[in-house]
């Protein structure tokens, strides 16, 4: 059954400061009762606070609407904890629906091929970040906030069309967004309650896509995106995240599910 709004909402979406996870975060903020919380997490503080001000001024903000920035690294053991304990700070009694949009990720080095990757410190970076974080930051939101009556509890992994096909010399981007969806799959699958999506964005015209541009070290993959960029075939993150919210809102896919926005 689809809704108008999301409810009265805690919302906590990581990689919030640019990009994609930046239109999350204002498109949400128009779909939640008041009394919601934002919780916003990234890295750039500077760019989160200016965020925070935005939302503060807009319409959803004088309504009451909260957003609460956290700066944090999650590749570091500290980075989840941090927005945890902020979660925790931010809750009340009063939330009717619990949203994580695990939405933060890098490239990795896009120009290297797997025969290229000998160092394992550098692979454990990459994963600690676009994996490993991912996995501790939902258990411990779950955790937080476990089932109880009254409370919708949604989960979403922003995914990629990599989680499902290989791209040459995109061997750490896919092997991350592939571990990802195989994780969410699994969560779906333990708990019943939750409505799990990965939900693939499509290509966006994003910082991340003009290092894909110039880095991919596959020549046709990067010639690939050279021309989508300049045939004008990459979308916007706010069309992108207008049919995110719309999946959501409507409500009717399978918990644990991968939906591309060229299927909505």
């Amino acid at each position: 059954m689809s809704s108008a709004d999301l409810g009265r909402a805690l919302c906590i979406i990581t990689g919030a400061s640019r990009g994609f996870g930046r239109a999350v975060a204002v498109q949400l903020s128009r779909l939640v009762k008041p009394g919601s919380v934002l919780l916003l997490a990234a890295r750039s503080g500077d760019e989160l606070r200016a965020l925070q001000e935005e939302l503060a001024g807009s319409e959803a903000g004088r309504a009451g609407v909260k957003a609460v920035c956290v700066e944090a690294d999650l590749g570091q053991k500290e980075g989840p904890e941090r927005v945890l304990k902020a979660a925790a700070e931010a809750s009340s009694e009063e939330i009717e629906h619990l949203i994580l949009i695990n939405n933060a990720g890098s490239l990795g080095d896009v120009s290297c091929f797997t025969k290229d990757f000998t160092n394992m410190a550098d692979v454990d970076s990459y994963l600690s970040f676009n994996f490993s974080s991912c996995l501790c930051l939902t258990a411990g939101v779950l955790q937080r906030f476990p089932k109880r009556p009254g409370l919708k509890r949604t989960v979403v992994n922003v995914s990629s069309l990599c989680a499902l096909q290989p791209f040459s010399s995109w061997v750490l981007y896919c092997s991350g967004k592939a571990a990802r969806h195989m994780m969410f799959k699994v969560l779906a699958q333990e708990e019943p309650d939750l409505r799990v999506l990965s939900y693939s964005p499509g290509p966006l015209n994003t910082a991340m896509q003009q290092e894909a541009r110039s880095s991919t070290g596959d020549s046709g993959l990067r010639k690939a995106f050279s021309d989508m960029f300049s045939e004008g075939k990459l979308l916007t993150c706010e069309e992108s995240c207008t049919k995110m919210i719309k999946v959501l809102l409507e409500d009717k896919y399978t918990s644990g599910d991968q939906i591309d926005i060229y299927d909505v």
